[in-house]
């Protein structure tokens, strides 16, 4: 069986993932790579590290995969996420949407990476010349007044 929505710690293959989506019926097949950008806001960082919960971050992704397929009847979406240390331009997230024809592909494609954003417990630590930061959610919205995230009472760093 096809796992459509994985999370996982090796590097991310446009292909693999790009695979689970080809259907006969669809003429369409949009993608996004989300890699990993040297300069944000002017600051340069060295490396990220994403963590995530594993189980609520896939179920998360089937949800996105679910509303997707309400939205735009006849689509088919796979979504792989990296986490772990990634360098400058490493691939973080694959976003593979099928579709009869182009424009639903290319809509349900950017509904589902900010989506993402909202809903998947993904964190992320940026590593810059001077320090350290985990970054709120994936929006930037909410910050860490510890510093770190908080999962469950455990600290994540």
């Amino acid at each position: 069986m096809v796992q459509l929505f994985e999370i996982q710690e090796t590097p991310l293959v446009l292909d693999e993932v790009v695979q689970k989506v080809v259907r006969r019926e669809c003429g369409a097949i949009a993608t996004f790579i989300g890699t990993v950008r040297e300069l944000t806001h002017g600051k340069r960082t060295l490396k990220l590290e994403y963590q995530a919960y594993k189980p609520m971050a896939i179920k998360m992704l089937e949800q996105i995969g679910k509303e997707v397929e309400e939205k735009w009847p006849g689509a088919t979406v796979a979504i792989t996420h990296r986490v772990g240390t990634l360098d400058i331009t490493d691939i973080a997230v694959i976003i593979a949407v099928s579709t009869p024809h182009r424009k639903a592909a290319y809509e349900a494609n950017e509904y589902a990476m900010e989506r993402i954003k909202q809903i998947v417990p993904i964190w992320k630590k940026e590593f810059w010349e001077d320090g350290t930061k985990w970054i709120g959610d994936q929006l930037e919205k909410t910050p860490y007044p510890e510093g770190v995230p908080n999962l469950g009472g455990k600290k994540n760093d």
